[in-house]
């Protein structure tokens, strides 16, 4: 079993960075192998809707994102990590989850050559935002679990947190645990 980890935030080893380590920590000690990404050291452009990869599964920029969708076919589970930037996902993990296009045809069905590596495929998010109301991420939520749901993959949970300073978050003792225990359904699933 493979859990990959996506960093979304900028910053490294800030709260984002924190929990994702913490969530990929009790997937490896529930036997899984891990590895872990940040999108802030990869070269990933948006998505340009050309349309080209409905039709042949393959994305015609040529950047990181496609050595990141190898990860994404190996991985048996993926846990997303983003902080909240003015009420949604940053600008990293955008570019990423929106290049997930190449995965689908034109009517949103699984790539063939793709289908048996992303269906049931296991999915979790972690969210951090400056806010103390911890929903101030729940748009980010809202676009993770929807996307699972349309395509039949399988929704692990959310850890939602707030901390503001870098590396706060590790002195919440609650998060910390929520992020282990997200990183051990992972693996266990």
């Amino acid at each position: 079993m493979k859990v990959l980890g996506i960093m979304g935030s900028p910053r490294v080893k800030g709260n984002s960075d924190i929990l994702l380590s913490r969530a990929l920590a009790g997937a490896k000690e529930a036997g899984a192998h891990v590895e872990k990404i940040i999108l802030g050291r990869k070269h990933i452009s948006g998505c340009k809707d050309c349309k080209k990869c409905n039709k042949t599964g393959l994305c015609v920029i040529n950047d990181d994102m496609m050595e990141i969708q190898e990860k994404i076919l190996a991985a048996g589970a993926i846990i997303h990590s983003s902080p909240v930037y003015f009420w949604s996902m940053t600008a990293q993990m955008k570019a990423y989850l929106d290049r997930w296009c190449v995965f689908f045809d034109a009517d949103w069905n699984w790539q063939k050559a793709y289908a048996s590596q992303m269906r049931g495929k296991r999915i979790g998010l972690i969210t951090l935002c400056g806010d103390t109301n911890v929903h101030a991420a729940d748009s980010i939520v809202h676009s993770f679990k929807s996307a699972v749901k349309m395509t039949k993959m399988n929704w692990l949970g959310a850890v939602m947190a707030s901390a503001l300073g870098k590396g706060e978050i590790a002195a919440n003792e609650t998060a910390l645990q929520q992020a282990f225990a997200l990183g051990e359904k992972a693996a266990a699933f």
